[in-house]
This record gives structure tokens, sequence and C-alpha cells, in this order.
């Protein structure tokens, strides 16, 4: 490690990109947390705790890796994993979200100090990992449309400020979004803000329980996601941006952090691929090796978000579901595209890649198991059958494909 030259390093503009990637996570995909609150049915001081949760584990991990690596780490919450709680809860319970946690950040720590990382994401079938992520996020794309009809004003309103500040301002666009989504709440829908202050979190401890159904529905799932959601194309972010990063202490570093903060109801800690490639680019500092300002930068104002959880919570709390569906979907457009596009471009296994996004947009649910798990399933053998010959006996192949006999 180079001796620490911080205060030589320190630049306005990379903190002012670490900020920017703190408020982005914030009003994209921290919307897709506080739907998945809702659907557990929680208290506003539960959600505090779980926002407390994910802000200290993403900003210690952060300003730690940054720091060692002298590298702009970004590290955030699981956003895929996050979609997914939706679709568990309330089926699933507290308990055994937080066990499921703890499993897939002791399995995430485990892959980091082994060194499997890239040998492990090699063997996953490239479109049928995409094809989980897109089914999973699918339903919040379509849910941004279906609230229209309880809220057309303030639905439509979303809609074209999104496409205005997408194409004049597409940096900035959700979090523009975000402000144009409150002031027409207010302005349309009667929302209230005056009870909104400053208000500190208060962690809420949660005692861990283990099952079967929630280790093979959301812990197994929450691990494939995190690895081929976010370290993956957040590992390339790096590497694309000249920082030959390591992957072991990234991945050990934020499984440990994983532990930390799951019993407060913090989901997987990961390293960030959208914001991440804010914190890496020329906008943080002309020099690379002083954009690691930036990742540090980050992990501060998470820091901050998360001492105040509370006042968080009370606006998203005051903002009517309609806000919450729209913000939520417009702002995994990106993602969703993004997710089609690599299952539908993987020409060798597409069809098997399909079969695993209707399964998972599906919303299925068998022996107690999500849609997430039984697309994988049924995606990987749709792969076996229709997309390898190695593993089947030749005669028994041979067999299956001659023609009838008398």
């Amino acid at each position: 490690m180079q001796p620490l030259t911080l205060h030589k390093d320190f630049s306005l503009s990379a903190v002012t990109t670490g900020f920017l990637a703190v408020l982005i996570s914030y009003s994209g995909p921290l919307v897709i947390f506080f739907q998945a609150a809702q659907s557990a049915g929680i208290s506003a001081g539960m959600m505090s705790s779980w926002v407390w949760a994910i802000s200290i584990g993403a900003a210690l991990s952060g300003i730690l890796l940054s720091l060692w690596l002298r590298v702009p780490v970004v590290t955030a919450w699981s956003a895929p994993g996050t979609a997914m709680l939706v679709t568990l809860f309330p089926a699933l319970s507290l308990n055994e979200a937080v066990g499921a946690y703890l499993t897939a950040g002791a399995i995430l720590f485990l892959i980091g100090i082994s060194g499997w990382f890239d040998r492990l994401v090699q063997a996953i079938p490239r479109g049928i990992a995409y094809a989980m992520m897109a089914g999973i996020l699918f339903q919040f794309g379509v849910g941004a449309f279906q609230s229209v009809a309880s809220m057309p004003a303030l639905a439509f309103g979303m809609l074209l400020a999104y496409l205005i500040f997408k194409r004049l301002f597409p940096r900035y666009c959700l979090v523009l979004l975000l402000v144009v989504g409150v002031v027409l709440a207010v302005g349309l829908e009667g929302s209230n803000l005056a009870g909104i202050g400053a208000s500190l979190a208060a962690p809420q401890f949660i005692a861990p329980a283990w099952s079967w159904s929630s280790t093979l529905s959301l812990a197994i799932p929450l691990v494939l996601v995190s690895l081929t959601g976010q370290f993956l194309p957040g590992m390339a972010i790096l590497r694309n941006a000249g920082y030959d990063t390591p992957a072991r202490p990234v991945l050990a570093t934020t499984g440990l952090a994983s532990l930390a903060v799951a019993c407060f109801g913090g989901i997987s800690i990961v390293i960030a691929a959208i914001t991440a490639a804010l914190c890496t680019g020329r906008d943080a500092h002309e020099d690379p090796d002083k954009r690691y300002v930036a990742g540090i930068a980050n992990g501060v104002f998470y820091l901050l978000g998360g001492t105040f959880a509370g006042t968080i919570i009370l606006l998203f709390s005051a903002m009517p579901k309609t806000f919450v569906a729209v913000l939520a979907g417009l702002a995994l457009i990106g993602a969703i595209t993004s997710n089609v596009m690599g299952a539908v471009n993987e020409e060798d296994h597409r069809e098997a890649s399909m079969l695993t996004f209707l399964a998972t947009a599906s919303g299925m649910s068998f022996f107690g198991l999500g849609s997430a798990f039984w697309g994988v399933v049924i995606g990987a053998l749709a792969y076996l059958i229709l997309h390898r010959t190695g593993w089947m006996p030749k005669n028994l192949l041979a067999g299956l494909v001659a023609p009838g006999r008398d």
C-alpha cells in the first residue's frame, strides 16, 4: 500500500462525483428496497433500520477498499437481490430473510478468499444469468405503467420528465426525475411534506432463522445475481477504466460487510455496477491515480445517508405508491434493457435463456420456492438438453434422434 496522500489527491470533482453516485442510488435502487418493505408490511422504524444497514455496509466497505487499493471502489447493496424480495414477501418472514442474507454473505466471502470468482462465473451460462435478471426486473418496468390508472397525471408527468431529462441531461436524469416526481406528487396529488425533518436512524436487531425454502428461494439466487449482476459488471468497469484490481479483496471485504449488517435488515453488500462508472471516469478526475477519492467520498455520503435514514423514510412514506412504482420502473429501464439484450445475444443457448426469462417473470411458486430459483433450474435443464451434447451418452442421443422402426 502506498503512503497516504489523501490531502494532496483531494479534488472537488471527485467529491461531487461521489455525492452524485450516492444520490442516484437513493433515487433509484432504494425505491426498490422501499417497495420490498411495503410488500413485507414492516414499520417505518424497521425500514429505517434497513436503510441504515445497507448504507453503513456500503460506506465502510467502499471507504476501506478505496483507501486500501487506491482505486475508486464504489460499493452498494444488491439491487437485483432487493427486487427478488418484492416477489417473496410476505410469504417469506423477516427472520428467514436475514438467515438467507447471512448464508449469501458467507458464500460470497468464501468465494472471495478462495479466488474462485472468475472460474465460477464462467461456469454459469451467461444468457441464463442475464435472463433471470431480466425476469426479476421485468415486473418493475410493467408496474410503472400499470400504476397509470390510479394517478394518471402523476404517472404521465413523470414519464414525460424522464424522456426530457434523458435527452438533455442523461447523467442527472434520475436525480432530476426524483425532484420533479416529488413536486408533482405535492402539487397534483396533495402529498404533505410538512412532517419531514431530521430523523436519526435507530438500528433494530432481527434474529435470523434458516429454512431450505429461504435458502433455495433467496440465498442461492442472491449469490447468483450478485456475482453476475453486480460483481461481474462492476469488476469489468474497473478493469475497463484501467485498474487491474483483483477480485479477491473486493468480494472478501463486501462479504464481511454483508455479514455485519445482515441482522439489522441489510441485504448483501456488493460492488456497484451503474454508479461505479461515474467514479471511475474522467468526471471524477483527469488523473486515474486520484479517482480513488471519489470512492472515499461516496462512502462518506453513505455514512451521512445511513445516519439520517429516518428522514429518507419519511420522504418516501409521504409519497403515493404511484410515485414509487413509476420511479422504480423508469430507474430500471437501463438494467432491463441490458439484461434482455444479454439474454438474446447469447445465440448458442437463446431458447434456454428465454425459458429462464419467462419462468422468472411469471412469478411462479412451487414447493415454496420462488420464480428466480425455478427460472434457473428450468433454464439450466433446457441448456443441457437443447444446447449441450457432451453430457448425454452418444448411444442414447442417437436413439432419441434416430428414425422410428417397425
